[in-house]
């Protein structure tokens, strides 16, 4: 829409916008229609964005003057119409934090007395959620005089879209000298922790403090905005490479408000969760109290207790709990292959799950899917007690829902402490078959382990071929299933995958047949992806978007949408239905988006067919 593309996140220049020459013109602070500038107004053609005019408020201005709104009547050719009714560009408006109203459809919104929301973590979040909830999901927000290169990217994480260089030249006529990391006073600074253009000319801070004042607070500035202009870049391949939360929770830690706002933030469970994609190609790192908090963590624990069943408990009826591994899937890892074996001959009469920090249980069933796979932690062999908090809730909600006549804990230190504090809690008795002060993987406890299981199931193992393979198949299937229930809710995986399904794999996955037809196959992230035979199984009310009377060819964008299932989340697998049209993809929208957007890309399709 505009004549020169904002890639956001994206900083604007301050200067710019003070001479209106930029493709965003703010029309300015007014308090009165006859002070509004008309020439500002109409001079700003299709290829702009105007911001509407606005009255600048301080934060704790009168709530009567906050939602008082502004007159526009008579600011187009006469009409007393709404100003931007008539205008032929794009609009923004400015919005109070206190403000009580909703704002109008614009396509920028803008805090107001943004400034004013440094350091107060509650209200800068509080102001954020409540405009992005209010507004169309495929508008802008922008943050003006409150970027630093400090707290850029908690900001972006926020949900700010855009913000300028204006804290960043008014700290350089301060004389604070800004970094990633924080701020210092020029007449503190030893040596520049920096080699950019400015500090590599410069040469010392002592030839900076002997100039003169104006040209000092200048390069200070300039300074300044190319740290700013560093951080977003750098936070733009955080976003591109899906690790802005990983980066964010480190950069957080340099000031007790930044770290306030995520934990805020994360409170706000349903907000990120939205906007939260399912799968991600990089690995979770988890080595902050804020990373179990994060929705990865928390969805995956809620779809095990909410989406998953074990097998049958009136056959299965022995669960055997296990420690997680640092190698993932842990079936590959050393520690699991010798547990694997312990219970050879059994493994298909017990259920196994494994205890992890900071996701909590992890069926075997589930151990290929994003983030059961794509973790890493810092081992210490020391749980913090929030740690054993939330695990130890994890295995208590599921072991509620699930009664188990035999629970086998084959665990040591923390994990046993969590087992611990869950039998205590439930009065149930847990079975530990790691001998004290051993590790699970000597001799000794695996033997203990297979005497437990030995005696407490209620058949015994299989003897003839046919039997192992029947029970091999069943595995197959019964994982098949479990992981299309994750995806696509309880119950999905056996109307998808019936008795009678066919599943091939080699190294590179697995592909699932029914009736000679290819249904689904594995995907990078332990999914499943459909095909449209696949498609045709699916319940007919979930994971579908609904688009208009057209054939997509390779990609569904969002004004093509008609409906979507609200649960759909960026990188689910879904099902794209019209009069026209059926086909299966990935979403890149969450549900919701992808009915409130006019553009952006909706689904990417991998293959359609007219219907």
């Amino acid at each position: 829409m505009l004549d020169r593309r904002i890639r956001t996140p994206a900083i604007l220049n301050s200067e710019l916008l003070r001479r209106r020459k930029g493709s965003i013109i703010d029309c300015g602070c007014v308090w009165d229609d006859h002070m509004i500038d008309d020439c500002v107004i109409e001079s700003a053609g299709p290829e702009k964005l105007l911001i509407l005019p606005h009255r600048s408020l301080p934060r704790y201005a009168p709530q009567e003057l906050i939602d008082r709104a502004l007159p526009r009547s008579g600011l187009f050719s006469g009409t007393s119409e709404p100003s931007h009714s008539h205008c032929n560009c794009a609009t923004g408006e400015v919005v109070h934090p206190m403000q009580t109203a909703a704002p109008e459809k614009h396509d920028l919104y803008v805090i107001g007395a943004a400034a004013l929301l440094e350091n107060q973590a509650r209200l800068l979040a509080d102001t954020v959620i409540k405009l992005k909830n209010n507004t169309s999901p495929d508008t802008a927000l922008y943050a003006p005089a409150l970027a630093t290169p400090e707290n850029l990217a908690v900001l972006i994480y926020l949900g700010v879209d855009l913000v300028d260089d204006t804290a960043a030249i008014i700290k350089g006529y301060q004389d604070r000298y800004l970094t990633r990391d924080g701020e210092k006073p020029v007449d503190r600074l030893r040596e520049f922790p920096c080699a950019c253009e400015v500090c590599t000319k410069i040469g010392t801070p002592e030839q900076l403090r002997g100039m003169a004042g104006p040209e000092r607070a200048r390069l200070i500035a300039r300074h300044n905005i190319i740290k700013l202009d560093e951080e977003l870049r750098l936070v733009r391949e955080c976003i591109l490479d899906g690790v802005l939360r990983d980066y964010v929770e480190k950069q957080c830690r340099s000031l007790p408000y930044l770290t306030a706002v995520i934990r805020l933030l994360d409170q706000e469970h349903t907000y990120l969760e939205e906007r939260t994609p399912t799968m991600r190609k990089n690995t979770l790192i988890a080595n902050t109290a804020e990373s179990q908090n994060r929705v990865e963590v928390t969805r995956f624990a809620e779809r095990v207790l909410s989406r998953f069943a074990p097998p049958d408990l009136s056959d299965t009826n022995t669960l055997v709990i296990l420690p997680c591994s640092a190698r993932k899937p842990y079936s590959y890892s050393k520690s699991h292959a010798k547990f694997i074996d312990a219970l050879s001959g059994y493994r298909r009469q017990v259920h196994e799950i494994i205890l992890t920090s900071p996701l909590g249980v992890v069926p075997r069933e589930l151990e290929t899917i994003y983030p059961a796979a794509h973790y890493d932690i810092a081992v210490t062999g020391q749980w913090g007690l929030d740690e054993t908090a939330w695990v130890a809730s994890c295995l208590r909600r599921y072991l509620e829902k699930h009664a188990y006549e035999n629970i086998i804990a084959h665990v040591s230190g923390g994990f046993a402490e969590v087992c611990r504090t869950v039998e205590q809690d439930l009065g149930t008795r847990i079975t530990y078959s790691a001998i004290n002060g051993r590790s699970p993987l000597a001799e000794d406890s695996l033997a203990r382990m297979r005497e437990a299981v030995v005696s407490g199931v209620s058949l015994q193992p299989a003897k003839s071929r046919a039997e192992l393979k029947s029970r091999k198949k069943t595995f197959r299937l019964r994982t098949a299933r479990a992981i299309a229930d994750y995806q696509f809710g309880h119950g999905v995986g056996e109307q998808l995958i019936p008795d009678h399904a066919q599943i091939k794999s080699s190294r590179s996955g697995y592909w699932i047949f029914v009736d000679g037809a290819r249904i689904a196959s594995s995907s990078g992230y332990g999914t499943i992806s459909l095909t449209l035979a696949g498609a045709a199984l699916m319940p007919p009310d979930i994971y579908r978007v609904r688009i208009d009377d057209f054939l997509p060819k390779g990609s569904v964008l969002a004004p093509g949408v008609i409906e979507a299932d609200p649960q759909i989340r960026q990188m689910d697998e879904v099902i794209v239905q019209g009069s026209m049209a059926i086909g299966v993809g990935r979403a890149q929208m969450s549900g919701p988006e992808m009915v409130g957007s006019s553009r952006g890309l909706a689904v990417d399709l991998r293959a359609v067919e007219e219907a």
